[in-house]
């Protein structure tokens, strides 16, 4: 099959998975962006130009696939997480992200974020990683979303302080990924999977086709095997999973029932990419699969 055809197909059967209407639509967010005024810096975030900001939230808004963790962090699953508001409920999280600016502290559902005094002075003055420089929206999120939530990955990183963001203090085991979901966006979750162990799956390609026909289907995967040019040469030593991704499509590559190669389309952090690898592989760097959905949603 054609990679430019794959990955058009790969889009088209995503977005015929989302059936129901979102709660809000880019439109609303942007018009709620444009009317509201912002002051011309805040007390509570004094490293946040606001120009940037709003340009940065706009970006977001648009085109909420560029999405990026930036270069050198342990942002990767704050990121991944993003990609369930900015796709379905842009308004709530460009109202959250106004609040949170203008008042230092901000409401979303049932949470209440009340970052740290290092996190508001920290906001804006990340450097050296990547277009992140620039975007101090996505620092200010981030670095909230990382002071809230923790995990056993905290026990030695327990506050946050310059160059935290390269540390376990910004990390997101499996476990933690899952309860975001479901704490903050309010999604239903179905998780199988672990941070140490990989999960057996007797028929995973009939598995993730499955998984597919509805919500969101996140992949834990050890990255750094996925972007090899040959997936399945070399050994996989001490591997363990390093990033989340959201598989929109999985196809047989070919008209043979019993091949094992597979064309996958995933968004990792950035933008979708087209891929094909053997399942054996991929059954080699899974440690785990998350599929969630709207409460509102049939599944």
């Amino acid at each position: 099959m054609n990679n430019t055809y794959a990955l058009l197909v790969g889009l088209l059967l995503f977005c015929s998975r989302l059936s129901a209407a979102p709660p809000s639509t880019p439109k609303e967010a942007l018009e709620y962006l444009e009317n509201t005024k912002l002051p011309d810096s805040s007390t509570f975030w004094p490293n946040i130009r606001r120009s940037l900001f709003i340009e940065n939230l706009k970006a977001n808004i648009v085109s909420p696939l560029a999405i990026y963790q930036g270069s050198n962090t342990n942002f990767c699953g704050y990121a991944a997480l993003s990609y369930l508001p900015l796709h379905d409920d842009p308004l709530t999280y460009t109202r959250f992200m106004i609040e949170l600016y203008v008042k230092g502290s901000a409401t979303w559902g049932k949470i209440h974020f009340t970052p740290s005094k290092e996190v508001h002075r920290a906001a804006g003055t990340l450097r050296f990683k990547g277009i992140l420089d620039i975007r101090p929206a996505d620092q200010m999120w981030f670095l909230i979303l990382a002071d809230h939530f923790r995990s056993y990955l905290n026990f030695f990183f327990p506050r946050f302080k310059p160059g935290s963001e390269d540390t376990f203090w910004a990390a997101v085991n499996y476990g933690k990924f899952n309860r975001m979901i479901r704490d903050l966006i309010g999604y239903k979750v179905e998780a199988t999977g672990s941070d140490i162990l990989r999960p057996h799956f007797k028929d995973l390609y009939g598995y993730l086709t499955e998984r597919l026909k509805s919500g969101y289907t996140y992949l834990y995967v050890n990255n750094t095997y996925l972007h090899k040019k040959n997936h399945d040469k070399g050994r996989f030593r001490n591997s363990f999973p390093t990033h989340f991704i959201v598989l929109s499509s999985i196809r047989k590559a070919d008209d043979d029932p019993e091949s094992d190669m597979v064309d996958i389309v995933y968004w990792d952090y950035g933008g979708r990419t087209l891929r094909q690898v053997s399942l054996r592989f991929l059954k080699r760097i899974i440690f785990g699969v998350t599929h969630c959905w709207p409460p509102s949603t049939n599944n």
